[in-house]
């Protein structure tokens, strides 16, 4: 399951895709329970698949390579640090702050860091996705790819200051 992870992930991305397609558009139904062992060994849940599937077929967009992306570093911190153990903990959305909060001037990064600990850890609940709509707009207006967010926010820990602090340079250095 090792080495070809990435093979079955494009097979179930496809699958996700082409069920949406054909009308399968209920997270709670949608046909890939002989997916799911494989997901959960990888840290994903079948709203990982439902979610990135529905946007691509709506807005064509996160493409196929993203989705590959964004789960290998999903699946490197289950791995990795999580040790295979799922979280018991899920991000509350209550929480989250308003999609019009800023810091530093930038619109959506106070929103953003704690979707991204969600995502690294599978926290995430079914009504929030990593790299949505506003997420993407975010990772567009500052030139961001939303893995190598997710691996600064990997590498941040519980430092806020130290995502904001990279997100401020790249800004800069791109002249944003």
């Amino acid at each position: 399951m090792n080495h070809n992870f990435q093979s079955n992930l494009v097979r179930i991305w496809e699958k996700s895709v082409s069920l949406y397609k054909s009308g399968n558009r209920n997270s709670e139904s949608f046909p890939i329970e002989e997916d799911l062992p494989f997901l959960s060994s990888i840290g994903m849940n079948k709203m990982d698949a439902f979610d990135f599937a529905e946007d691509w077929v709506l807005e064509q967009e996160p493409d196929l390579a993203t989705f590959l992306l964004i789960h290998e570093q999903r699946r490197d911190y289950f791995w990795e640090v999580q040790k295979k153990i799922p979280s018991t903990n899920q991000l509350d959305p209550s929480t989250l702050p308003a999609k019009t909060d800023s810091i530093e001037g930038i619109t959506w990064l106070p929103r953003i860091i704690p979707k991204a600990r969600a995502k690294l850890r599978g926290e995430l609940p079914e009504c929030s996705m990593f790299c949505c709509g506003g997420d993407r707009n975010f990772f567009k207006k500052n030139d961001l790819h939303p893995v190598e967010f997710l691996r600064i926010v990997q590498r941040a820990k519980e430092d806020d200051q130290v995502i904001i602090d990279w997100v401020l340079a790249r800004k800069k250095e791109n002249n944003l």
